[in-house]
């Protein structure tokens, strides 16, 4: 007998969970000024969950899905892309976005059911929060083979969390993005749980990052609380498919402390003991205590950085609440380039009803 191939996955730590180096560091991470700008961004998106979740409580926004304990994957593979790159986001991954020039008001409007949340000033070929499962990889593969076609140095990079790679888009979109050589980037968010479904009975296999060798395509994992270990990950990633060498899987292994979305109980099927013990390994803490450790950091930064983020966070809130309600006309304006004949009555029915409710203001 034959063997016909040999694989093997790769996983990469550079820190662990008490911020100890388990082993020597990228050349980027041996300087601190490229480490903080990172710290603080997962600070501020830990600090702009925990208003989200008070504003949803209050009726100010709608469902709302946290990136409590992943703030380090959404960080650390945006902050390796550039600005000509485009995102493909999953609804986990506000933590990347903002990275990328969305703002928190813009991510609140969204929440809070209006869809100019979607249209962000900055970083307008980012394309819009996607809820259906897997859907995302698709259009990813899409976008990062139109930029081989154009011969752009562009690379299109995906989130998607580890239910997701159950669903044929994900397989479908690998191989189409393998087979073409695409400058794509997919994420996985190993995050133990598909809303109530643990990992292990998901999938059978030992990895999700092997998932990439049937596509015929680099899979590599990563311990996705250490935003060194992910930015490290993606940087390589990226600059693999901006010079032709196709697209790479990572897998970044995190566990999801809060809800599922705030629609969600967790407790009614995880023990509050494993949760307990997984705050252990949580990203912020791990970067905190190595940069204190090597005298880059100090409570007294800390302290301002916390104000920072909170005084950031509550002018968002404000911004978002002052912004007026759409009109009621709006879901036709925006629908086709040119509204077809059938839908003009309603459209007009629809702003004659506005009109005459005591909300004309809205129409």
């Amino acid at each position: 007998m034959a063997i016909a191939a040999r694989f093997e996955v790769e996983f990469t730590r550079f820190l662990d969970a008490e911020g100890e180096a388990t082993q020597e560091l990228p050349a980027f991470a041996l300087d601190p000024a490229n480490l903080i700008p990172l710290y603080r961004a997962m600070q501020l998106t830990r600090a702009f969950d925990t208003k989200a979740i008070a504003l949803q409580r209050t009726g100010k926004i709608g469902t709302f899905a946290s990136a409590l304990g992943q703030e380090a994957i959404g960080v650390g593979v945006a902050g390796a892309m550039r600005k000509e790159d485009v995102l493909v986001p999953s609804y986990r991954d506000h933590a990347a976005q903002f990275m990328r020039g969305v703002t928190m008001a813009e991510s609140l409007l969204y929440w809070g059911g209006d869809e100019r949340g979607s249209d962000f000033a900055v970083p307008r070929e980012d394309f819009p929060i996607c809820v259906p499962i897997g859907t995302q990889v698709c259009h990813a593969a899409g976008v990062a083979y139109a930029f081989r076609l154009r011969g752009e140095a562009r690379v299109a990079a995906c989130f998607l969390g580890d239910g997701a790679t159950s669903k044929g888009d994900f397989y479908e979109a690998m191989n189409f993005a393998a087979v073409w050589r695409a400058p794509l980037l997919i994420v996985i968010n190993n995050n133990q749980w598909a809303i109530s479904v643990p990992r292990e009975h998901q999938t059978a296999t030992p990895t999700l990052a092997q998932k990439a060798i049937a596509a015929g395509i680099e899979g590599v994992q990563v311990d996705g609380n250490d935003v060194i270990a992910v930015h490290d990950a993606a940087r390589k990633a990226v600059e693999k498919a901006r010079a032709g060498g196709g697209p790479t899987l990572i897998e970044a292994i995190s566990y999801r402390l809060g809800d599922h979305t705030t629609a969600d109980d967790a407790t009614r099927y995880r023990d509050a003991d494993t949760v307990q013990q997984q705050w252990a390994n949580e990203p912020i803490r791990r970067l905190r205590n190595y940069l204190a450790r090597i005298g880059a950091w100090d409570p007294g930064k800390e302290e301002r950085l916390l104000k920072e983020c909170a005084d950031q966070v509550n002018a968002a809130v404000e911004a978002y609440l002052a912004i007026p309600p759409p009109t009621t006309v709006a879901m036709f304006d925006h629908l086709y380039a040119t509204l077809p004949a059938a839908l003009q009555d309603q459209r007009e029915a629809a702003q004659w009803f506005a009109s005459h409710d005591g909300g004309g203001s809205h129409g």
